[in-house]
């Protein structure tokens, strides 16, 4: 059974693979060529919070594959009403993927482990796959290659920056993360994330200096400083992130093709400034959409590679 919980269930070949069907796919779509390799599949989507590009995305991507997701929210009570080996086992029985967007990891692995269909984690706390194979096929279309490239993080060490540093040691990039002293990630971490064999090119660097962590980067990218189920750390959170700032000054210090990258929402005049955010250098609607197609190489690599 194919699973898509951490980039940690594909090899590096396999996620070549899938980056492949997204730019395929993509290329084709853009030229007005129409297939339909998952035509009679179904995806149920279940949500645990809330969600713009990763519904849409996945919701208009399985309808320009040729089948159809439904949105599961609140009303299958997910963790209340029944057990999760339960909605797992009906759920797969009668859907071909399910795309789970959690409040916990462990949600989501506990699913994966009963489903008799393949199960895609949406984000998690701990985790958001999709969107690093989304930014790696973001960075790929940039500069026409992936191993080598600087990526720079500036800000919390959370979910996103996480499954970019696994992405980073499966695919070749150099990776460098800034972020205050307690929301760094630590050493434990860090070794679960790269895993045993890392590929060349590979490098990584742990700051907290952001100034140092985009020098001679290809991409700065930062996230909110807030996240849902945080507001309560609001005030102490700004207090500590407020150096943390992307702004025009900061952004100037990374190599002058830099590009800046956000998996949004975001929190302008806050992690970013509009200056950077709406800049010529901004890519973050190509970042979004990039959500789209890689998610599509994603469900007909799981599915079905006919195309």
């Amino acid at each position: 059974m194919k699973h898509f919980v951490t980039l940690n269930d594909v090899t590096t070949e396999k996620l070549h693979r899938i980056l492949e069907l997204a730019i395929t796919i993509k290329r084709e779509l853009k030229q007005g060529k129409t297939s339909a390799p998952l035509a009679g599949k179904v995806m149920g989507m279940i949500f645990e919070k809330q969600s713009l590009r990763t519904r849409v995305s996945f919701e208009v991507g399985m309808f320009q594959l040729g089948g159809m997701a439904m949105s599961l929210g609140s009303d299958i009570g997910f963790g209340k009403r029944e057990s999760t080996k339960d909605i797992a086992k009906v759920l797969s029985s009668m859907v071909d993927v399910i795309m789970f967007r959690a409040l916990e990891q462990k949600s989501v692995e506990d699913l994966a482990a009963y489903s008799t269909c393949p199960v895609i984690n949406g984000l998690t706390d701990q985790s958001h796959p999709c969107q690093a194979l989304s930014d790696m096929l973001t960075i790929n279309e940039i500069f026409g290659q992936l191993q080598g490239i600087k990526l720079a993080w500036v800000g919390d060490a959370n979910n996103v920056a996480a499954s970019l540093l696994r992405a980073s040691a499966k695919l070749g990039l150099k990776i460098s993360i800034a972020a205050p002293d307690q929301f760094q990630f630590d050493s434990a971490r860090v070794d679960d994330l790269i895993g045993t064999s890392p590929t060349s090119g590979f490098e990584y660097e742990l700051t907290n200096d952001p100034a140092k962590a985009v020098r001679e980067a290809h991409v700065v990218y930062t996230d909110v400083w807030i996240s849902m189920g945080q507001e309560k750390e609001e005030v102490e959170r700004k207090r500590i992130f407020a150096s943390y700032q992307v702004n025009g000054e900061l952004l100037s210090r990374a190599r002058s093709d830099a590009v800046f990258l956000h998996c949004l929402p975001a929190h302008r005049g806050l992690e970013v400034t509009d200056e950077v955010i709406d800049s010529p250098q901004s890519r973050v609607v190509l970042q979004a959409e990039n959500r789209l197609h890689a998610q599509k190489g994603l469900l007909v690599w799981l599915l079905n590679e006919s195309i």
